[in-house]
């Protein structure tokens, strides 16, 4: 299995993201969009650094139950209700990112969006994964 992170000379430097990445011999994992809800369906932190960190590892949670890991996410879209604040806190933001996921970079987008089904949600992760093949099912299994 292989992720390829590709990051052509000929476009602007990434940071945070990469510009494509290509999977070979994987099985692919559609991860549904995940704000910061908690068990209990309660939304979770009042600034977005914290809504993004229980976001990302709600969608890691999903991930690992479907046998991945965050390396094996090949595209990340983060929706945003307030884009100036997101980046305000990019630099947290990225923090997070780095200690929950690492720092291989999927292909990645920032989009931002009006609101989100939950009133107080402040971002949205959604996601797709190339898993290895086998690796699905020995972590279920």
């Amino acid at each position: 299995m292989s992720l390829e992170r590709i990051n052509p000379d000929s476009l602007g430097r990434p940071s945070g993201f990469s510009h494509a990445v290509r999977a070979t011999d994987t099985v692919r994992v559609y991860l549904a969009g995940q704000t910061a809800l908690d068990k209990s369906g309660a939304i979770v932190g009042t600034g977005v650094v914290e809504q993004f960190e229980q976001a990302l590892s709600n969608l890691l949670t999903a991930l690992a139950a479907a046998g991945g890991a965050p390396e094996h996410l090949a595209t990340v879209t983060v929706f945003i209700v307030d884009v100036a604040d997101y980046r305000a806190h990019a630099r947290e933001i990225g923090a997070v990112w780095r200690r929950l996921a690492g720092t291989e970079y999927p292909a990645m987008a920032g989009i931002g969006i009006a609101r989100l089904w939950d009133d107080d949600a402040l971002v949205e992760v959604q996601a797709v994964a190339e898993i290895p093949r086998g690796a699905d099912q020995r972590s279920r299994g």
